[in-house]
């Protein structure tokens, strides 16, 4: 936790001239505020499970499974993906306001994630608790960037991004995330962000999320189609094959020991 600390006075002080006087757009925020609106249909979700079957691609080599992606709120998430490889399971948590993460492989000793990646959405894969769910908070500004064409799609694209009092450009910068909205059904069709090398936030690497084939689940849109697209390519492709809500998903699942 020291050292979270320390980055965060790194992030407030060190990065950058102070950001002020902030608002966001009214635009943006209504539209955010109708993609919830779609994606809940005005159902009270504290919690979501998904259990999918994947294939994982890195470079050539193709592997396949299953995973359960769990989230409690916008900042809670636990990922296991199961491959015939071996496993892998990412969490993110929030803590006194400060996000922070970790990983393990095959139940192994657990790892930190570099502070500076886990500023964005911990819970990319279900768009009802990404950046759009956080309108009523002050340390979220919301901006429109205008209508376009995203992955051969015609989308409303918006910026997020977090600032907290005396916060510089670099929280900005490592938090922004850009969510691409279906202009007639405001659905989330893709979410981008980027990350850094463990030990450099000064580079950025793409990371794009692109979500398909929206099925209602008690009330709920949920994308039963999702992929993971890092550094321009396809790394993780997810067929979603169950939902389910209001588990009561306990705080302890998403720290890794």
């Amino acid at each position: 936790m020291r050292l979270l600390g320390v980055f965060c006075v790194l992030v407030m002080s060190s990065f950058g001239a102070t950001l002020q006087n902030q608002t966001s757009d009214a635009l943006a925020i209504s539209l955010a505020q109708q993609a919830i609106a779609a994606l809940t249909g005005g159902t009270t979700v504290n919690d979501v499970t998904l259990t999918a079957d994947v294939i994982s691609i890195l470079g050539s080599d193709r592997d396949t499974g299953t995973a359960v992606f769990r989230a409690k709120g916008s900042s809670k998430s636990r990922v296991d993906i199961h491959l015939r490889g071996g496993t892998r399971t990412d969490a993110r948590t929030l803590t006194n306001g400060v996000p922070s993460g970790a990983w393990q492989k095959n139940g192994g000793k657990a790892f930190a994630h570099a502070q500076h990646n886990t500023w964005t959405d911990a819970v990319w894969f279900f768009p009802a608790f990404s950046s759009l769910s956080q309108t009523a908070s002050p340390n979220f500004m919301f901006k429109y960037v205008g209508q376009e064409q995203h992955a051969g799609l015609s989308t409303q694209h918006l910026q997020v991004y977090q600032t907290l009092p005396s916060a510089s450009a670099t929280l900005q910068r490592i938090s922004t995330v850009d969510l691409y909205l279906d202009p007639v059904s405001f659905l989330p069709s893709a979410t981008s962000f980027s990350v850094h090398p463990d030990n450099d936030v000064h580079t950025n690497i793409s990371n794009e999320i692109r979500y398909s084939n929206y099925q209602p689940v008690s009330g709920v849109s949920v994308p039963f189609h999702l992929q993971q697209i890092f550094n321009g390519g396809v790394v993780l492709d997810v067929t979603v094959t169950k939902a389910s809500f209001n588990a009561g998903l306990p705080d302890n699942l998403f720290v890794l020991p």
